[in-house]
């Protein structure tokens, strides 16, 4: 049954003379809002139809609308001035019927709307959900379409004209709520007309103020006649932007922003004098009120009005900011001051269920007085300074404010910057080193005195100091592990140096605290000053003695314990005992507890080997030795004689002595454990090389160590064990001989596969389910990382490795407790991040980024860090960490106050650890309550989220509130909804930025003036046009933009007005740009970015050339000395010139000529060419003697040429050729079996000729002698892909590329690491 519609007979409503109107519309009238509630019923319903998943919510925002407009006009009244209300006369009253009619008629209309779309929406659907499914589906979408049709109608037309009249020129007396439900409505339809910019992001903020104001003095109780000049002014606002906005094409949309924009500023310009005195005006008449308690209000749940208005104020104070950014600095600090009392306001309010009634009524009070405050602040006093009152009042509410924070103290651990800290431990000296490398930037700033309000020479009395004090620790901190006084005064001069950095850092945020930077300045000197005296008196009694850490540990590991690694075995044997007769080295490397020594001592008791050498010697070397201890080891190991005479000889006796056992015989030397190249140096000058076969055996942690005895030898890098190795080994322990019980299986194995293939970790779980009830072997499962780590010699075994870091790898790797277990972490985001957190040194003739690269590997090489992915040319592409060692990783950046990471935010107080962490990585975003971090942590540098959640600005008014103080801000994948973090901009000290799902990028961006990494993923709307100011920003060096969903690449467009007078960007190294494809525009962008690096470039989706998409305009990028690397995304028939210097090329969708390649095969240094998806058409591709002479790599993918001719000497250096979907060619060159370094090639969907051609090739390298190049070969018949198929099991374009798939993603297993190369492959805009 349809459902009908409701009517009123309350006609007396209306007036008489409507009633014909009415009822020559056969339609019943009504003065409720009936039809509109019916409407959202109707649609509401039709959302829980999955058939109908789009949603109907814009059509329900236009229903609300109406609605809310209907409701206004009814009740609305003519204003009129003064005079006419004290003499109305005949000719009004007959003016006054008059306007009731036409208001009645308006409602009658809007009524009439909603009314209409129920009649043809119900019927349809009644047919559609009784009838055939086809026709009756069609027919409703066809209603729904007529319908939205014509509500568009509607609104453009009456409700756009005759109702934004209506606000104008009459007002509704006595109903506040009424205005704030238009605001809102008017907000909800404007987002869904305007595109994400700054623009819609100021009417927001802007109406959002007006309507929260309304409720804020609302809930005061004032009276609604003191109300009459705010709510005609915001309805005035409202029906000014009805009148503009209410169209949604495309072009009406382009043509209103430029009324909206003269509409700000002429009509809704919150800053002007009379409107601030109208906002000022009845705040001082809501605080005369007698009221209820504001305690009341808060129980009535109208808190959220109070902190949206709060956080208005923020915004407004953010706007006035940004609209006047040329004032004087002192005036920032005052306005960025108040700033920091209304956050903190903001903070209070999240702590209501903390406070008393008292507290609240207060909170009220200073609420009203900040506004009052807020308000007041006149444009000219801004741009020719603030009197002295205003200091005065801003420094009454900080310690009214400081009173209340004092208040709730007790119930919440709230905590001032300047409270004691435990301040992070590894790498002290770097850190100094980059806090006095930061004062030289300061001290060479010509605004050092005005935008930190500090003496020149109290920052280089500072400097100078430290500079000496540096000096001294460098030469005590080995001593001082030894000696508590200089330990004790290594700690001193550590804790001044981190305080004096947190005073400086809090005073350019506008927090000046001069007293106590005095204070620290005479610590520091006096510390200066004893530091000779320290030094005289520790260092005589100090034993020189390297730091001793055991590592002869024992634990239950033999022989019998090697399970599944019989493979291993035979390839260690055979590198033993087969091969050259040359002196060789064969070293087993890999993490600790992966069973190196027990793999070696098997083969090195294995039968064939007895029986193969003559003489076989082994020792444990370790961390700390002797080489007299070595060689008497070595001597002792094999022999029955007593070791008494070795221990009288001395170290030359005992060197020739082993020399002498040794000459003349096979022999096999087992060197366990070896940390460096010492050892062997010492040892080799006693190893004869008699050509007989002789071989030295030795395991270690660090990969590359063998390269130093024999620059050509492998090492043999121990795998993992499997699950199902590491199941029968944990049974083996437990069960001997006899098989697990049935009831223990799962669980068991369970249990094993998270071992993640570690024998050491099998060992140490099987010791602990030994003596555990069988019931309660899931709780182990439960909690098996930390039960392992607990373990005297895991940890032991753990701390060996990070004992023997450098201390500026210590930090490093602790770093990796940032990421969650398991995730597979793109190496460009990590390096990104080390860069910004100052862990990196610069080193001569080396980028930053080439230095922390080092630094990824050097942790490698220790194997602590396993890299995965290796990209096509040397670098990897992603790494990842043993759950162990990453278990390790954050316990111990725990431990040294380094980072803290938080899993629960239903426990985060109690996980933060000692006061004031500096760094904080939050698992879980879904309980994301980044103000508690305010509180909680206001010294915070460096804040990583990760999770999945969307923080609407909406239901999280005051969400972010971040603190103030932040260096590394990475919102990992919780998006903004087209919002930007306004807050953000203030972190005047940020260094890297990663967000994702904003709208625009703000133009007072520019206030991050030390900004180096901007990664902005999943932009929408406006988010990839950067701002005019971004040329500001001279720190600038990594620009990313990245699609979510890596389909196709997306770039920043730069803005190319006054780029004359724009400063330079030269400290740029990699961008994503997208561009016009003109090479005015491009060559304007690019003389700005001379230090570019990489690049990635393509044609904007807007472009403004001819649908013919022809273009004969050469694109010059040669003017580019320092790019290596660059990929070009679309470009239609352009051309190119290249730099010289190019190593990495990129081409995709630029549809050029075989015949133009030659340019490219001209570039002398270019190792890396990948052509993909159309870059050049044709049939054939003829390749001239003497091009591509450093090509190492050689990527096609789906290009429709047939023919491919080329000479021997353009693969002169070829490596790797990769044929992807080239579904025309028909063979490969013949003289690619002439190439001497050919080590792969991968063939995937091209004919089968192209199969055949490959395979003859690798016969002839077979013939040449190389037995190292490698085939992959993933072919299908073309005939038997159905288009759904090509469609699903496509490469995209972006995937071409050498990124990480996703450096937030996890594998399931250590063991898939193998597989990782192709699971780590994405688009042209990876994620980093």
């Amino acid at each position: 049954m349809i459902m009908e519609i409701p009517s009123s007979s309350n006609a007396n409503c209306f007036d008489f003379g409507l009633c014909d109107y009415l009822q020559s519309h056969h339609v019943s009238s009504s003065t409720s809002t009936s039809c509109f509630d019916l409407a959202l019923d109707f649609l509401a319903e039709l959302d829980k139809d999955p058939w109908f998943n789009w949603g109907f919510e814009d059509l329900k925002k236009k229903v609300r609308l109406m609605k809310t407009c209907f409701l206004y006009v009814k009740k609305c009244r003519r204003r009129r001035n003064h005079e006419a209300l004290l003499e109305p006369d005949r000719e009004d009253r007959c003016n006054i019927m008059s306007e009731n009619l036409r208001r009645s008629i308006i409602c009658f209309r809007i009524q009439e709307v909603a009314i209409r779309m129920i009649h043809d929406l119900q019927p349809a659907y009644f047919q559609y959900f009784h009838s055939v499914y086809d026709l009756g589906f069609e027919n409703f979408i066809s209603a729904i379409t007529r319908s939205k049709e014509k509500i568009k109608l509607f609104l453009e037309t009456d409700l756009k004209k005759s109702c934004a009249a209506i606000f104008i020129d009459y007002y509704s007396p006595g109903d506040p709520r009424l205005v704030m439900d238009l605001i809102m409505c008017l907000l909800e339809n404007l987002d869904c007309i305007l595109s994400a910019s700054e623009l819609r992001n100021t009417i927001r903020n802007r109406l959002k103020l007006l309507r929260n104001l309304i409720g804020f003095v609302t809930m005061q109780c004032l009276e609604c006649s003191q109300l009459t000049d705010l709510l005609t002014y915001t309805v005035v606002a409202a029906g000014r932007l009805i009148s503009i906005c209410l169209s949604d094409d495309e072009e009406a949309v382009n043509r209103m922003e430029s009324e909206i924009c003269q509409l700000l500023h002429e009509k809704i310009n919150l800053f002007d004098l009379q409107v601030r005195e109208t906002f000022v005006h009845v705040l001082t008449a809501s605080k005369k009120q007698p009221r209820p308690s504001y305690a009341l209000a808060l129980r009535k749940n109208e808190d959220r009005v109070v902190g949206q208005f709060v956080g208005s104020l923020r915004d407004y104070l953010m706007d006035l900011l940004g609209s006047y950014a040329s004032f004087q600095v002192p005036v920032k600090d005052q306005i960025l001051r108040l700033h920091e009392e209304i956050r903190c306001l903001g903070i209070l309010l999240k702590q209501e269920e903390k406070l008393g009634d008292e507290m609240k009524d207060l909170i009220g009070a200073v609420v009203s007085d900040v506004a009052i405050l807020t308000f007041s602040l006149s444009v000219n006093e801004i741009k020719e300074g603030l009197p002295k009152e205003i200091d005065l009042v801003v420094f009454h509410l900080h310690k009214v404010l400081k009173y209340m924070v004092a208040e709730v103290a007790h119930n919440y651990p709230l905590k001032s910057p300047y409270s004691s800290f435990n301040y992070p431990r590894p790498n002290e000296l770097g850190c100094m080193d980059s806090f006095l490398e930061n004062l030289k930037e300061l001290a060479r700033c010509d605004e050092a005195d005005d935008s930190i309000g500090f003496q020149q020479d109290r920052i280089e009395m500072i400097q100078k100091d430290l500079v000496i004090l540096r000096s001294f620790l460098e030469n005590i901190k080995e001593q001082r592990h030894q000696n508590g006084k200089l330990q004790a005064f290594w700690s001193h001069v550590m804790e001044a140096t981190y305080k004096a950095e947190l005073l400086i850092d809090l005073a350019l945020v506008g927090d000046k605290c001069e007293d106590s930077l005095d204070a620290v300045s005479r610590d520091i000197n006096l510390l200066k000053i004893d530091a000779p005296e320290i030094h005289n008196g520790q260092t005589q009694r100090v034993n020189k003695t390297s730091l001793h850490i055991p590592s002869q540990l024992t634990i239950a590991m033999h022989d019998e314990d090697l399970v599944g690694l019989k493979d291993e075995v035979e390839t260690i044997t055979h590198r033993l005992t087969r091969g050259s007769k040359q002196l060789d080295v064969v070293p087993i490397v890999g993490m600790p507890g992966l069973g190196k020594t027990t793999l070696a001592n098997k083969v090195y008791n294995a039968p064939s080997v007895r029986s193969h050498f003559h003489v076989r010697r082994w020792c444990r070397v370790s961390q700390t030795y002797s080489i007299r201890s070595l060689l008497v080891e070595l001597l002792c190991s094999s022999s029955s004689e007593s070791s008494d005479e070795y221990h009288k000889m001395d170290e030359n006796d005992l060197a020739m002595k082993l020399r002498q056992v040794l000459l003349r015989s096979r022999y096999l030397l087992f060197l366990d454990d070896l940390w460096d190249v010492e050892a062997w140096n010492l040892l080799k000058k006693s190893l004869p090389n008699d050509a007989n076969g002789s071989r030295i055996l030795f395991t270690s942690r660090y990969q590359d160590l063998s390269l130093h005895f024999e620059p050509n030898s492998k090492p043999h890098h121990l795998r993992h064990l499997t699950d199902e190795e590491s199941w029968t080994l944990l049974q083996r322990k437990l069960f001997g001989t006899e098989d697990c019980p049935a009831a223990l299986s799962e669980v068991g194995s369970q249990i094993a596969k998270l071992c993640r293939g570690l024998p050491l970790a099998v060992v140490l779980v099987a010791g602990i389910l030994a003596t555990t009830a069988k019931d309660r072997w899931e709780e182990v499962a439960k909690s098996l990382s930390s039960i392992v780590l607990g373990d005297e010699y895991c940890m032991k075994t753990l701390e060996l490795s990070y004992s023997h870091l450098p201390d500026y790898l210590k930090s490093c790797l602790l770093y990796f407790a940032a990421f969650k277990e398991d995730e597979v972490i793109n190496v460009r985001r990590l390096l990104r991040l080390w860069i910004s957190e100052r862990f990196v040194q610069q080193t001569e003739g080396k980028s930053l980024e080439k230095a922390a690269y080092d630094y990824l590997m050097a942790l490698v090489n220790r194997s602590l860090v396993m890299a995965v992915g290796q990209r096509i040319v040397g670098d990897a592409k992603a790494c990842l960490l043993h759950d162990l060692v990453h278990e390790f990783c954050v316990e111990k950046a725990k431990e040294e106050s380094f980072l803290y990471v938080i899993h629960s935010w239903k426990a985060s107080l109690s996980l933060i650890g000692p006061s004031n962490p500096q760094r904080v990585c939050v698992h879980k975003t879904t309980e994301l309550k980044i103000w508690e971090l305010t509180l909680i942590c206001p010294n915070l540098r460096s804040l990583i989220l990760s999770g999945h959640v969307h923080i609407e600005c909406e239901e999280e008014y005051l969400g972010i509130l971040l603190p103030k103080l932040l260096r590394v801000l990475d919102f990992g994948n919780s998006g903004f909804v087209y919002h930007f973090p306004m807050e953000v901009v203030l972190l005047v000290h940020l260094r890297y930025l990663a967000l994702k799902g904003i709208g625009y990028i703000p133009s007072a961006i520019a206030n991050l003036s030390r900004l180096e990494t901007l990664i902005v993923e999943d932009p929408r709307g406006y988010a990839n046009e950067l701002p005019s100011t971004i040329w500001n920003i001279k720190t600038l060096s990594h620009l990313r933009v990245l699609d979510l969903f890596r389909i196709w690449p997306e770039g920043f467009i730069f803005p190319v007005e006054n780029l004359e007078v724009s400063p330079d960007l030269d400290r740029l190294d990699t961008l994503d740009l997208a561009i016009d494809p003109s090479p005015q525009s491009l060559q304007k962008i690019l003389r700005k970015l001379p230090s570019i690096r990489r690049l990635k470039c393509r044609e904007r989706w807007n472009s403004s050339r001819e649908a013919t998409r022809n273009c004969n305009e050469i694109l010059e990028f040669d003017g580019l000395s320092q790019l290596e690397s660059l990929h070009l995304f679309g470009f239609h028939g352009c051309g190119f010139k290249f730099p010289l210097n190019l190593k990495k090329l990129t081409l995709t969708r630029n549809y050029q000529p075989w015949s133009e390649i030659s340019t490219i095969g001209k570039l002398p240094n270019l190792e890396v060419l990948k052509l993909l998806e159309d870059c050049f058409v044709g049939e054939e591709w003829v390749m001239k003697e003497g091009e591509f002479p450093k090509l190492q790599v050689l990527k096609l993918s789906r290009l429709e040429f047939r023919n491919w001719t080329a000479f021997s000497d353009n693969f002169s250096r070829l490596e790797q050729l990769v044929l992807h979907r080239c579904k025309k060619l028909e063979n490969v060159p013949s003289c690619l079996g002439e190439c001497e370094n050919l080590e792969m090639i991968q063939v995937k969907r091209c004919r089968e000729s192209v199969v055949d051609s490959v395979k003859q090739i690798q016969q002839e390298q077979i013939d040449m002698g190389n037995e190292v190049l490698e085939i992959e070969i993933d072919n299908y018949d073309d005939t038997s892909i159905s288009s759904e198929e090509e469609s699903t099991e496509a490469e995209s374009t972006p995937s071409e590329a050498e990124e990480v798939s996703s450096e937030r993603e996890s594998i399931s297993s250590h063991h898939a690491v193998d597989n990782c190369e192709s699971e780590c492959t994405v688009g042209f805009n990876s994620s980093e």
